[in-house]
């Protein structure tokens, strides 16, 4: 069976509103053992180290991520770098542009930690950047009301990769837990 790795997304943690519908789902369908949420530190850096230390952990079991925001370009760094597949969730296409007006102290509200960002965290974000190279890996669900990111720009990186866009809804993805069991039927073809 498949391991579900979900990576939340800047500013956020393990106990984010999707992390924790994908965990209260996996546990109702009898696959917590497969369910895997890594806090994700926010240094570019440091957040590779944990991911890649995640990943280890499951000593090359299949694995499927599930990248919200910022997640979804972490996902995207390690499917095309150790392989897997990958449902992306209002992805960031380009967060290392996007970075650059968080410059400063930011706040993360659920764990009440503040960090400073400087420009640096752009340049390692951009670091980690990966072309597209089996499009079919990847499954868009993105909304097309989503305040922070363009999903547009979404389109454009996966170009051929499977896309669902939905019509309004936000930024956290309205309406997430519908999609769980077409998730978890996504992340079983291999």
């Amino acid at each position: 069976m498949v391991h579900l790795l979900y990576l939340h997304g800047f500013l956020s943690s393990p106990f984010s509103k999707k992390a924790q519908e994908t965990a209260v789902w996996m546990a109702e369908q009898g696959f917590s053992d497969y369910f895997h949420c890594p806090d994700i530190p926010m240094e570019p850096r440091a957040a590779a180290d944990a991911l890649l230390h995640a990943l280890d952990r499951l000593k090359g079991e299949p694995t499927c991520f599930i990248g919200s925001s910022l997640g979804g370009y972490l996902a995207t760094w390690l499917v095309e770098e150790y392989g897997g597949r990958a449902v992306l969730v209002n992805p960031a296409a380009h967060p290392y542009e996007l970075l650059r007006q968080y410059v400063g102290p930011q706040h993360n509200y659920y764990t009440g930690e503040t960090h400073v960002i400087d420009a640096s965290y752009a340049d390692d974000l951009r670091e980690l950047n990966r072309e597209i190279a089996q499009p079919d890996r990847y499954w868009l669900l993105l909304q097309t009301g989503d305040e922070v990111l363009d999903y547009r720009e979404a389109l454009d990186k996966y170009a051929g990769s499977r896309h669902t866009v939905i019509e309004g809804g936000d930024h956290s993805f309205q309406d997430y837990t519908r999609w769980l069991p077409a998730i978890w039927d996504f992340a079983q073809e291999h």
